[in-house]
């Protein structure tokens, strides 16, 4: 079975009179992911009793750095491609060359720079955000399958992603060695699955150990569940930013992308530890989510029994006035 985008990756592309009209499908996929997670995230939000349009205002500033970002650490690591370049070869990521731990990095600082100016709880904001920010990513991913990119080395398996010559990178764009019926390892749809069963573990984790769980938990879980899967994922990549600053499949070199995750892991597990051998804040302890009672649960009044001889024993004063010579009703 075989992988192959429906469409190129242009979801529009025209002239409006001398005016390029152009909009990729990487681009619709990046910013609807993102759209949906905000979404959500709002929600998350005022189940927690924080204002939503704090979220839209998060991911606005978010995706901003989140792209620059992104952009600066691929260039990094790509700078001999780079060197000789206009800035704005540089600085448009049209011309390809986006990194997600570059994004990742952006997003954590937008969030940063945000709570700190509104005075917001950095690590709250963060566990809210961090599910709804792995959903993204997960959508995201296709937009690198509509661009025939981020796909790995041949597959020996029935299952796989054909690549047009266009999109090869060397050695692949010899087509007497590798025809155009070869498949490649569909690694954008690993790391979309990875991540999407990455969102699950992470509600799995807040529902199940909400009493124990401590503000800033749920970006440290991230970080291990993410680090682990492009950790073996990106081994399969033949694109990957080196540390020779060659990119490809790093025959000579570290794969940049799998050192961070190891640090990414490092992080998440070091942190889980220092979080939960300190002494816990009052803002740690996290309080489930109303529920409607299934009944009523106003405590009923309780009844005492009365015996008759109770009642012939109690003397009951009449509330209405009497008619009594002493007491006459006055006239009107």
């Amino acid at each position: 079975m075989q992988l192959y985008p429906p469409d190129d990756p242009f979801l529009l592309n025209f002239m409006l009179g001398s005016i390029p009209i152009v909009l990729r499908w990487y681009g619709v996929l990046i910013v609807g992911g993102a759209m949906i997670a905000a979404q959500w995230a709002a929600y998350r939000a005022q189940q927690r009793s924080q204002d939503p349009e704090h979220v839209w205002n998060l991911v606005v500033l978010g995706m901003i750095l989140g792209i620059a970002g992104a952009r600066t650490y691929y260039v990094i690591f790509e700078w001999p491609r780079f060197a000789n370049q206009s800035i704005w070869m540089i600085i448009n990521p049209a011309t390809g060359g986006l990194a997600i731990h570059g994004a990742l990095i952006g997003a954590i600082l937008a969030a940063v720079i945000y709570t700190r100016r509104h005075q917001l709880d950095l690590r709250e904001w963060l566990d809210i955000m961090m599910p709804t920010f792995m959903l993204a990513q997960a959508i995201g991913r296709w937009g690198n399958f509509f661009n025939q990119e981020a796909y790995g080395r041949p597959t020996p398996f029935g299952f796989g992603l054909r690549i047009d010559a266009q999109y090869r990178i060397p050695p692949y764009n010899d087509l007497d060695k590798y025809p155009l019926t070869t498949l490649f390892h569909p690694t954008f749809l690993y790391e979309s699955l990875w991540n999407l069963a990455g969102v699950g573990v992470l509600i799995a984790i807040e529902r199940r150990y909400r009493d124990v769980l401590r503000r800033g938990d749920m970006v440290l879980f991230y970080a291990i569940i993410y680090g682990l899967g492009r950790l073996w994922i990106e081994g399969l990549r033949t694109d990957s930013l080196c540390t020779d600053m060659v990119g490809g499949s790093c025959a000579n070199a570290l794969r940049v992308a799998q050192i961070a995750s190891i640090v990414l892991i490092a992080v998440g597990v070091i942190g889980l530890w220092l979080n939960h051998a300190r002494a816990p804040e009052l803002a740690d302890v996290t309080a489930p989510l109303p529920v409607a009672p299934l009944y009523d649960e106003t405590p009923a009044v309780p009844t005492i029994p009365i015996s008759p001889a109770d009642i012939e024993d109690t003397q009951v004063t009449d509330v209405m006035p009497h008619s009594s010579d002493e007491n006459p009703p006055a006239t009107p």
